[in-house]
């Protein structure tokens, strides 16, 4: 069988299949001129669209593509060519663009005979829908994009999308009239090559929207950057390289750290995670959301959470996309760039970075010239502030390292307001829990490795009741700098001691609104009662009343903080059926209790919310310590703990605030019964009574809020 035979079945065997929709629908709106030749140009050489494109102009009447083409007395072998050579049978080679050899020749004939001219046609060929509309993983993975495709990937977006496919015709370009005021045949083939390219984005970005992935369009621009050229320039000189393999080392590490932002990616990441949250959670709660849609249209932002588990980057990433904002850009630990794993999340918008910067002055200087791009063009960002997940439970102390390179960088260029947004999540059951307790009691830390990443797929047949996300109050940095440290604008603030001064209590302030957005669930009520109950134990009427007390000290901040229900019972309830304590029945009734692991646990979850109590666990505290005291002298013993207590739990509560903040308590206290007021004199209730233990109770709480 000849290979024009070949073709013709190949063609008629993928039509079994294949339904194309054809742009414009009447051809003859392209008004072709029958007296001129006519070539068709693809963007890429696939074998399929080669095919798509023999079929539709034959139905539509158009020259055949496949067949010789004569121009000014020269033959050439067909009516087509792409502008990026493919693989036989396959297309798509992983090349930069490069002029086709049919395009010079076809220039070469024009300048041999001034009479002659050729009728460029683009063609577009589109497998599929934009990624937005797709219902599937696959079919989202596999729908349009940016990034090309592997051989592989394009014939199962075929196979996937074969009755969606699309084919646009473009207005036809006069080759004569490109190869106007160019000097040379080479220069007229890049030109016309340039307007191919220009033609075929343009159409893409009618079809799928525009190209925001970062991998293939600014590395180049990020090695020209004055910052990096000077540091390619050092480490040459350090190194003892010669600039070029220098400017190949810093290549890459850009390539390394780059995100690869695919909108498929994340449409397909939705609809994942949209039925791997029903998997695992009763419900995600989502609280504030109003506060990064209010500012996002006219502010960058950052977001800033607290980090408990793997699944918070997911999570948050997941909340932002579903409320119709563009999800952030994640730092990520290069410790998460394994095979497979490391390209999906790239896709998804995260950029990679090493646990330490030190001994490589190039890879920071990469590293910080790339934040600042993605921080002057607008994308959002996301990083933990903590560096890493808290395997206590507590918000760790911040790490100012990322957050000091965004400082700097707004530093650097401000025309657009940059907006820190700190995030708390909160769960009631953690998926790490285990191995969270295995590495607090001495055992080392695992390695993320692919397997650990399969095997942690077990976690799918257990529940983990709810998860909850609260968006914080917000710090514009501009606004920060204004009250702080006026003449920032004009440079004279930048650098030196004052802007690590100034990134060091940017950190500690935004640590404290990410404590104060934390939501108080049931699983944090009944740990924080029942591990200051001794041996992590009571009766479940005790603990249930223990739980409603703890509910009413939050008084004006329990609806903003509480995320649980009013009867102790149903928070107890809550507990059981996530295996976080276990019930004992003995003859005096019903008894609540946690097991050592079931403590190590608990104390995960009491510690997520210990700020939240710090005060209040204090001021019972010293009342059942002293008996009876003055509200003044209460204020005076209080005062002296509220330094320690603001560092180690980073608490918003300011020293002029103290004496209002203790006087709401002893208030809830008191309507309570848990405490006793005469005059300006504070009683504890006598130690044997229901509310004196309850007091009690509450006191033994301060032993794990107090600072280690």
């Amino acid at each position: 069988m000849t290979s024009g035979g070949l073709m013709n079945l190949a063609r008629r065997l993928l039509h079994l299949w294949v339904r194309v929709r054809t742009f414009p629908e009447q051809p003859a709106t392209l008004a072709l001129a029958r007296e001129r030749p006519v070539c068709y140009v693809l963007n890429e050489g696939w074998l399929s669209d080669r095919l798509v494109l023999e079929e539709a102009a034959r139905r539509a009447g158009l020259p055949p593509p496949a067949a010789p083409l004569r121009v000014a007395g020269r033959r050439l072998a067909s009516a087509e060519f792409a502008l990026l050579r493919g693989w036989p049978l396959f297309g798509g080679a992983r090349t930069h663009y490069a002029v086709p050899p049919a395009l010079e020749r076809l220039i070469g004939a024009l300048r041999a005979d001034a009479a002659a001219d050729v009728q460029i046609v683009p063609v577009t060929v589109l497998w599929g829908r934009a990624p937005k509309q797709q219902d599937g993983i696959l079919r989202a993975l596999l729908a349009e994009s940016w990034q090309r495709r592997h051989p592989l990937g394009h014939w199962l977006a075929v196979l996937l999308h074969g009755r969606h496919a699309h084919l646009h015709f473009g207005s036809p370009y006069s080759l004569r009239t490109l190869l106007a005021g160019t000097a040379t045949p080479r220069l007229a083939a890049r030109k016309c090559a340039r307007v191919l390219r220009s033609h075929f984005r343009r159409q893409r970005e009618i079809a799928i929207g525009p190209d925001v992935s970062h991998r293939h369009t600014q590395v180049e621009a990020l090695l020209a950057a004055a910052e990096v050229r000077a540091a390619i320039a050092a480490e040459a000189e350090r190194a003892g390289l010669a600039i070029e393999a220098a400017r190949e080392r810093a290549r890459r590490h850009a390539l390394a750290i780059a995100s690869d932002y695919s909108y498929g990616v994340v449409r397909a990441g939705e609809i994942f995670l949209a039925w791997l949250w029903t998997r695992l959670f009763d419900g995600v709660e989502v609280r504030n959301f109003d506060i990064p849609g209010r500012i996002a249209a006219e502010h960058g932002i950052v977001y800033l959470p607290c980090h408990r588990s793997h699944l918070d980057y997911l999570l948050l990433s997941y909340v932002i996309f579903r409320g119709g904002l563009t999800p952030p850009h994640i730092a990520a630990g290069d410790n998460l760039d394994l095979p497979v794993v490391g390209r999906i999340l790239r896709g998804g918008g995260a950029f990679f970075l090493r646990r330490s910067f030190k001994g490589d002055p190039l890879y920071v200087s990469v590293f910080a010239e790339y934040l600042h791009r993605m921080l002057a063009q607008g994308f959002p960002l996301e990083f933990f502030i903590e560096g890493g997940r808290s395997r206590s439970g507590r918000l760790l102390p911040p790490r100012a390292g990322l957050l000091g390179m965004t400082v700097h960088s707004f530093l650097r260029r401000h025309e657009r307001p940059l907006v820190l947004v700190p995030v708390y999540i909160g769960y009631e059951k953690l998926p790490e829990g285990a191995s969270f307790a295995r590495e607090l009691s001495g055992q080392p830390k695992r390695r993320e490795s692919l397997w650990s990443l399969l095997s942690a797929a077990r976690v799918l047949r257990r529940h983990f009741g709810k998860v909850y996300v609260n968006f914080g109050t917000p710090l514009p940095l501009a606004d920060w700098l204004d009250a702080r440290r006026p003449d920032w604008r004009a440079g004279e603030g930048e650098g030196g001691d004052w802007q690590r001064a100034a990134v060091g209590a940017i950190a500690e302030e935004m640590a404290r609104r990410i404590n104060a957005a934390a939501l108080v669930n049931p699983i944090n009520l009944v740990a924080l009662a029942l591990l200051a109950a001794p041996r992590a134990e009571a009766g479940e009427a005790a603990l249930a009343r223990q739980v409603e007390h703890l509910q009413a000290l939050l008084g004006a901040e329990a609806a903003q903080r509480l995320a649980a229900p009013a009867d102790g019972r149903a928070c107890i309830a809550a507990a059981l059926r996530l295996a976080a304590v276990h019930r004992r029945i003995q003859p005096a009734g019903a008894r609540i209790v946690a097991g050592a692991h079931e403590a190590a646990l608990l104390a995960y979850f009491r510690n997520n919310v210990l700020h939240c109590y710090a005060l209040p666990a204090l001021v019972a505290s010293l009342i059942v310590q002293h008996g009876r005291l003055t509200e003044q002298r209460l204020r005076e013993l209080a005062a002296g703990w509220l330094g320690a207590l603001r560092a180690g739990l980073f608490l918003t509560l300011e020293e002029a605030d103290l004496p209002a903040a203790l006087a709401a308590i002893v208030a809830r206290l008191a309507a309570r019964g848990l405490v006793e007021r005469e005059g300006g004199l504070v009683a504890a209730p006598p130690a044997d009574s229901p509310p004196g233990e309850a007091l009690a109770w509450l006191a033994a709480i301060l032993a794990a809020v107090l600072p280690a």
